[in-house]
Order: C-alpha cells, then structure tokens, then sequence
C-alpha cells in the first residue's frame, strides 16, 4: 500500500476536480487521479490509499479493451514532469490525454433501477422522460438500456434531463451519436465484467470533440463512475452489496452528519473496507492483480 496522495502540486495551470487534478501541459493534458474520494457532493477530508491509481489503472484496462476512440496518448510520466516528481508518488496514476472540447452532458446508461432513477420511478413512474412498466422492484434490469443524460454541474449536483433537452442543445445528429457510443460501450464492458462475475449497473461517460471527431475523455467505468454489483448476490428488491462507493455513502448516511456542512473523517474500518472493494472489483474485471 501507498502513502495517501490527497493532492498533487505541478508548476502547469491547474483545474481541480473532485478526485482528479488536471494539467494543461501545452499541446496535452495531464490528468492526476488523487487518493480523495467524494460522497453527495462532498470531498471527504480521509483519502482512500490507492484509489487513484486503481481508477487510472481500472480506464487504462478499458480505454485498451473497448475499441472506441478516445483521447489517451500515454499512462507514463512525461519528461516535461518528472523533474517536479522526485519521489515517483504519481507513478501508476497519471494519464496524458489529448486536449478536447468537452461536450457538456454526463452521458448515464443504466442497466438496472437503483439511485436517482428509483426515486424518480416511485414518485412519477419514469426515470428522466423515460416511462417504465408498473409494479418494478428496486435494483430490477431492465429490458433494455436507458439512456439519461444530466448537466455537467461545475459544483452541487448533476441535473438529470430528458434526451430532448440534449438534442436541442447538441443538434439531433451529435445527440443520437452520443446515446449510440454510450449503449455500445456500457454493452461490451457490462457483457466483459458480467462473466468476470460484476454486474455493472449503471455508469456515466464522458465525451469530447477533437479535430471534428468524438472521443470518449476522463474515467471509464470504474467504481466512482459506475454502480459495481457481485452477480452471486444480486437479489432485486432492495439495495445490493457493491464494489463502489456505495459502501460509504451507506456508511454516512448511519453517521449525524447533515450533509450541509463539512463531512466528517471516515473511521480506518470504513477506508480499509473501501480500499479492499476497489482492488476486488479490479482484479475480478481485468484479471490482473493489483
């Protein structure tokens, strides 16, 4: 096990996410994955160890694996770095990527009904436009995929809305590209890990223009970006264990914490529980060990 990285310190312009801090390095991007974790739109003041670099490893199996054009150019560090990395601590989670326009909607597929989609579902009977026979069960899979996009939120919430709403924003030909690669991707890597014994439940994409094509940028269904379910246990009807994030936001939700003000520190049980469902849902999906 690493030492923690909560936060990494370059000397290139910097733009701070949630769990990733990315580089304008000129012609290219750098993309740090950070050990922070984030839960109801918190960053949690306790890293995981590892967690960045099981979520940069966990893409770099995908972005190889899934046969779509993305904007990976190398998972080393570049020369123009390493002077500013002595000790090696961005080793194993740093991705160069090729500079894109961001496209501004989070791109969700979801397999099964659980999250926002179930709430949504009991009180209106539809998740995001989309309505849904009666009389489904919480976590139940759905006959086909759903696609949902949301609003890329720069902070607070990502805004579920309708594929209408995406096609007046994009134009019908973009939007209708989008939901394509989406369904396509989520397909192949929920067919990959579901024989690898993970249910994939839902997950978000992002995607980018470059040189007039779409790449697909960012993460790739990991286990912060997408609901990861062992399939020996899947019994619909109620929430299932996971392989994610879940785990915590189980755990805060037992917490006082109001969810308004700074979170509080995770106890080491909950950091080593999460940590060790991270690195499972990585070996099982890229048979590899971490």
């Amino acid at each position: 096990m690493h030492e923690p990285l909560l936060e990494s310190s370059l000397p290139f312009p910097r733009r701070q996410g949630k769990v990733r801090d990315v580089y304008d390095l000129g012609k290219s991007l750098l993309i740090v994955s950070s050990d922070r974790i984030s839960a109801f739109d918190w960053v949690l003041p306790t890293p995981i160890p590892d967690k960045g670099r099981l979520l940069t490893q966990m893409s770099l199996f995908w972005f190889e694996m899934l046969g779509v054009e993305n904007h990976m150019i190398s998972s080393e560090i570049p020369e123009i770095v390493r002077p500013h990395d002595p000790e090696g601590r961005l080793k194993g989670r740093v991705m160069e990527v090729k500079k894109a326009d961001v496209i501004p909607f989070e791109c969700v597929v979801r397999g099964y009904l659980e999250g926002s989609g179930w709430r949504d579902y009991q009180q209106t009977g539809a998740v995001c436009d989309i309505v849904l026979p009666p009389g489904l069960k919480q976590c139940d899979r759905f006959p086909t995929e759903l696609f949902t996009p949301a609003t890329k939120a720069e902070t607070g919430h990502d805004e579920n809305v309708g594929f209408a709403r995406m096609q007046d924003a994009l134009g019908e030909k973009t939007a209708e590209r989008l939901r394509e690669l989406s369904i396509s991707v989520y397909r192949q890597g929920a067919e990959w890990a579901r024989n690898r014994g993970v249910i994939i439940a839902d997950t978000k994409f992002e995607f980018g223009w470059h040189e007039g094509r779409i790449l697909l940028i960012d993460e790739v269904l990991t286990p912060d970006s997408s609901r990861f379910w062992p399939v020996d246990q899947y019994r619909p009807g109620g929430p299932q264990p996971s392989f994610d994030k879940q785990y915590v936001r189980e755990y805060l939700m037992q917490t006082t914490w109001d969810r308004n003000s700074p979170p509080p520190e995770l106890p080491s049980s909950v950091v080593d529980q999460t940590r060790a469902k991270y690195v499972e849902a990585y070996e099982r999906i890229t048979d590899l060990k971490f």
